[in-house]
C-alpha cells in the first residue's frame, strides 16, 4: 500500500498499528480506528501541513494501555513509528499550578522529540522544540492560532512595545513572538523547571540572545514593577481568576490566550 514515493497512507499505517494492538490483546478483537487507535503525533509539524503519506520514523504514538512489549513490537514492525508513549491524552502533562506535581507521559520506546515550525504574521517562522512526554499536546496549528490572536491584540490595542511578561510561558512561543514583534524586554516565567530548560533551548533556536529574563516560580508569587503587557496562557480548564487579578496589578494590559 505504498505510494511511488515509498510512503504509506496514514490510515494504512494506523491500521497496521491497530492490528498489532489487537493481536497483543490490549484492545478488543473488534476494535476500530475511530474508537481504539492511539493518538498519532508527528515528530515534525510545519504550520497547517497535514501529510496523508507518512515517512519512516515520523510518528509518536500515545495510548493509555500500551505496554513495553507492544511498544517494542511497534518499533520493530511499523517503520513509521519513532516513539511510543503510555498515557491518556486527557491528562495534564507538565505542572499546572503550585498545588500539583509534574506529570509525564511514560516513554516506552524511542525518541519523543518534536519540532513545530510555525508561520507568523511577521512573515518569519517561529520554531519550537519539545519533548512530547513532558508537555501537553498542542500542535503547530494550535500555537499558530494563539500567535495570530496575540498579534491582532497588539495591533488593535496599540500596545506599547516596552516590557512584557509571559506569565506561564511553557516552551516560550508567545514571549519569543513578543521579542520578534519588537518588545524591548520580555520576562519569561513558568512554575515547571523542565519548561525552563526547554525555553532556553527554544530561545537559542530562534536566535534570541538578549532582551529577556527567565523566572521559575508560581505566577501567584511573581513580582514585577509595572509593565506594558502580561500574557497568560494557562492549561485548558484552569481557574485563572487569581492569576488574572495578579496580572492586572502588574501590567497596563492583560491578554488571556
Amino acid at each position: 500500500m505504498k505510494c511511488e514515493c515509498g510512503k504509506r497512507p496514514l490510515d494504512i499505517v494506523m491500521s497496521h498499528i491497530l492490528k498489532i494492538m489487537i493481536e497483543s490483546e490490549i484492545v478488543p478483537e473488534k476494535a476500530t480506528l475511530r474508537r481504539n487507535s492511539p493518538v498519532p503525533l508527528s515528530n515534525f509539524y510545519y504550520s497547517s501541513l497535514n501529510p496523508q503519506f507518512i515517512g519512516e520514523k515520523t510518528l509518536i504514538l500515545l495510548h493509555p494501555d500500551f505496554t513495553k512489549d507492544v511498544a517494542a513490537r511497534l518499533i520493530d514492525e511499523v517503520p513509521e513509528v519513532e516513539c511510543v508513549l503510555k498515557g491518556s491524552p486527557q491528562s495534564i502533562v507538565g505542572q499546572a499550578d503550585r498545588d500539583s506535581q509534574i506529570n509525564h507521559f511514560e516513554i516506552l520506546e524511542g525518541d519523543d522529540t518534536q519540532m513545530n515550525v510555525m508561520r507568523t504574521l511577521l512573515h518569519e517562522k517561529l520554531v519550537i522544540v519539545k519533548s512530547q512526554s513532558k508537555h501537553h499536546i498542542e500542535v503547530a496549528t494550535t500555537t499558530e492560532e494563539k500567535l495570530v490572536r496575540l498579534h491582532n491584540y497588539l495591533v488593535n490595542n496599540k500596545i506599547k512595545k516596552g516590557t512584557a511578561i509571559d506569565g506561564m510561558c511553557g516552551l516560550g512561543a508567545l514571549g519569543i513572538y513578543l521579542l520578534k514583534y519588537g518588545f524591548e524586554k520580555v520576562l519569561f516565567n513558568d512554575i515547571n523547571p523542565e519548561m525552563i530548560d526547554a525555553l532556553e533551548n527554544n530561545l537559542k533556536i530562534n536566535d534570541i540572545t538578549e532582551g529577556y529574563e527567565i523566572f521559575n516560580q508560581p505566577f501567584e508569587e511573581f513580582e514585577s514593577d509595572n509593565v506594558d503587557l502580561c500574557v497568560i496562557d494557562a492549561f485548558p480548564g484552569m481557574d485563572i481568576e487569581e492569576i488574572k487579578e495578579k496580572a492586572e496589578k502588574m501590567a497596563d494590559n492583560v491578554v488571556i490566550i
